[in-house]
């Protein structure tokens, strides 16, 4: 049998980042919290809790974090049901969601905002690269996310979102210093890029189905959204931009396009947990709802 008591426990420490906290949301000693952490560390043989400033869980203890969360979310449906049994669940649900970068800084937040405003649970978002979300959901890390995998992973429904189309961008100042001829593979592989981490490939992908083949060059390392238009603007290097965060500047003139009309399209999905779709419906209905507002 599970020791609900220490999952509780591990739960409550990657929920708060400390034994302290985690002791004041359970109204318990800080010295029991960590006795059951250690016995159940001890029983598993293995470590939960990486301890730290904040705390945060193993892989295991992300699984464990996950089982705990779907619990509540099981007893909560259940004692809405049959009240008679209990009181529900101490404190909101927290829902983790996997989301890649441009989507959290374009469309992402209003779907977000809707939902917290419409339900009880809380959201703790996790960001990483499109082609990488669903390794969240795979690992058990996340009950949802925003992926560019339209295969279903193990235990979720799919539904797609639409495209998020990207404009290769720089400055008028840049394009006259390194494209002065236009835009040649070999112009490309010596003008300074702006990547957003080694996960991202936009830059590259833009490359090859514009010019055929090729790799972008040096490359300036930049993991924000908001930085990619900035250092844009400011002449740093030339990067894949959403049309959202762009268009004005497009229309203006402080940016262009490298290749006039030559974007590059992203198809975005939202795989969600069974569960969680059938006990947050509205969480699936706001991501729908905000992502055909913005999406192609």
């Amino acid at each position: 049998m599970i020791d609900y008591s220490a999952a509780l426990a591990v739960a409550a420490i990657v929920r708060t980042g400390s034994f302290e906290k985690a002791a004041r949301a359970l109204s318990v000693t800080p010295s029991a919290i960590s006795q059951r952490v250690r016995l159940l560390e001890e029983r598993l043989g293995t470590v939960l809790i990486e301890r730290g400033n904040p705390c945060t869980a193993t892989e295991k203890g992300a699984w464990l974090c996950r089982h705990v969360e779907l619990v509540g979310m099981l007893e909560n449906d259940l004692l809405e049901r049959l009240p008679g049994l209990g009181d529900p669940a101490a404190g909101p649900i927290t829902l983790d969601i996997a989301v890649n970068a441009d989507s959290l800084g374009t469309w992402f937040m209003p779907a977000a905002a809707a939902f917290a405003d419409s339900s009880k649970a809380l959201l703790r978002i996790a960001v990483d690269d499109q082609d990488h979300t669903a390794d969240w959901l795979r690992r058990g890390h996340v009950v949802a996310a925003v992926t560019s995998l339209s295969k279903p992973v193990a235990g979720c429904k799919v539904s797609p979102l639409g495209r998020l189309r990207y404009h290769a961008t720089a400055s008028p100042a840049f394009m006259a210093r390194h494209f002065p001829q236009g835009v040649t593979i070999e112009a490309v592989a010596r003008a300074p890029a702006i990547t957003f981490n080694q996960k991202d490939g936009l830059q590259r992908d833009w490359v090859r189905a514009t010019l055929g083949t090729g790799e972008p060059g040096p490359t300036h390392w930049l993991p924000s959204t908001q930085g990619f238009v900035e250092a844009a603007l400011l002449g740093m290097g030339w990067g894949l931009n959403p049309t959202q965060l762009v268009a004005d500047h497009l229309a203006s003139g402080r940016l262009v396009e490298l290749v006039p009309g030559a974007t590059l399209d992203v198809t975005l999905y939202w795989q969600v947990g069974r569960l969680v779709s059938g006990q947050f419906p509205e969480l699936t209905r706001e991501v729908l709802k905000a992502a055909k507002e913005a999406l192609l």
